[in-house]
């Protein structure tokens, strides 16, 4: 299948970690957490840990960790179908159609849950035709992006004629939780809102990119050290202390894989989910010539966003080029389940 547009969306209100750590200082949070809890908020939000800024679409970022389970169910249901439809609003300008054209639309997401999806809502904002087919994926954490676009590849393997729009989209907002947790505490620093839209055919796009080549890998041992449990109706967020050499161990060996597959060509970018800046450095020294200055740029410039974040490297690299026929440039993204995930993007 064929890339025709990327485009992503972000919420315009814009905080650096510092003022991230000023309204964690000034919430009700502060009664209920460790000293030891307030350390290490404090060395996260006030030094480098490879984020300058976050966006975020609570609308009162202020009142987050005193908001109830249905104030920010509510938040989600209004800020995840308002974000998606501007990223995807703006693939379809880019690939010069209209949302009428669009014959499928698959939305990924784990930061909130609706029933009907976010799909319902964006169709009927954007004013897609009633007969589009309409596909909500949930569950996969971080790393739903990639196994959403090898669902698009099914549709077009399926039926060649149609245009096929994936959207990734998460208001991790939404799911901030604060307790004396250090996997929690984490979390509430790291993570940013955001959404990205692709547009799939089954025919060259302006770029003449293709996407295939997908790879899979599920380790349900280690389920417990990365995904969301409820708490009082609200998504907690477990965060292992493992999960860097974790994520690092399974990229490799999906890496592994796709660079020994037969009649496989050269791989020559690699282009990864965020995590955080030691994920990142871990991959790194375990994949070979590993250079993901793209997915530390929007680590700096938007924290972790889950799902949407590698779909964000990429539009960063293709900024300063895309692949050739020297090689193909390799995804990756990784998280919830634990599960790993690769597509190769080239000529």
């Amino acid at each position: 299948m064929y890339l025709h547009a990327l485009a992503t969306a972000l919420p315009p209100a814009t905080f650096t970690q510092r003022e991230c750590w000023d309204i964690v200082q000034r919430s009700e949070a502060r009664q209920r957490l460790s000293r030891r809890s307030w350390l290490t908020l404090r060395a996260i939000l006030r030094h480098d840990s490879g984020i300058s800024t976050r966006h975020f679409a609570v609308p009162d970022i202020e009142l987050v960790f005193s908001l109830t389970a249905d104030d920010l169910n509510e938040v989600f249901r209004v800020e995840a179908p308002r974000l998606a439809a501007r990223a995807l609003a703006s693939a379809l300008t880019q690939a010069g159609l209209v949302a009428g054209q669009v014959d499928a639309l698959l939305i990924c997401t784990c930061t909130g849950y609706l029933c009907p999806g976010v799909t319902s809502y964006v169709a009927e904002q954007l004013g897609l035709r009633t007969d589009a087919f309409l596909q909500d994926l949930v569950g996969l954490g971080c790393g739903a992006a990639i196994p959403s676009l090898r669902a698009a590849e099914a549709i077009l393997a399926a039926q060649p004629s149609v245009v096929v729009a994936c959207v990734a989209v998460e208001v991790c907002s939404a799911a901030f939780y604060l307790d004396d947790d250090p996997g929690v505490l984490v979390s509430a620093c790291l993570f940013g809102d955001g959404a990205a839209a692709t547009i799939w055919s089954s025919t060259p796009g302006p770029h003449g990119l293709r996407c295939g080549g997908f790879s899979t890998l599920h380790q349900p041992a280690n389920r417990d050290r990365i995904r969301f449990e409820m708490r009082q109706g609200k998504l907690r967020n477990l965060l292992h202390p493992s999960v860097p050499a974790l994520a690092a161990a399974a990229v490799g060996q999906l890496l592994t894989g796709e660079r020994t597959r037969p009649g496989g060509r050269l791989i020559s970018r690699i282009i990864a989910h965020v995590g955080g800046r030691d994920v990142l450095d871990a991959i790194e020294q375990t994949c070979a010539d590993c250079d993901l200055a793209a997915s530390r740029q929007v680590l700096r410039e938007c924290g972790n966003m889950s799902s949407p974040s590698v779909l964000f490297a990429l539009e960063r690299a293709l900024r300063d080029g895309s692949p050739d026929e020297m090689g193909d440039w390799w995804l990756t993204s990784f998280g919830a389940g634990f599960s790993a995930h690769g597509c190769r993007i080239g000529l």
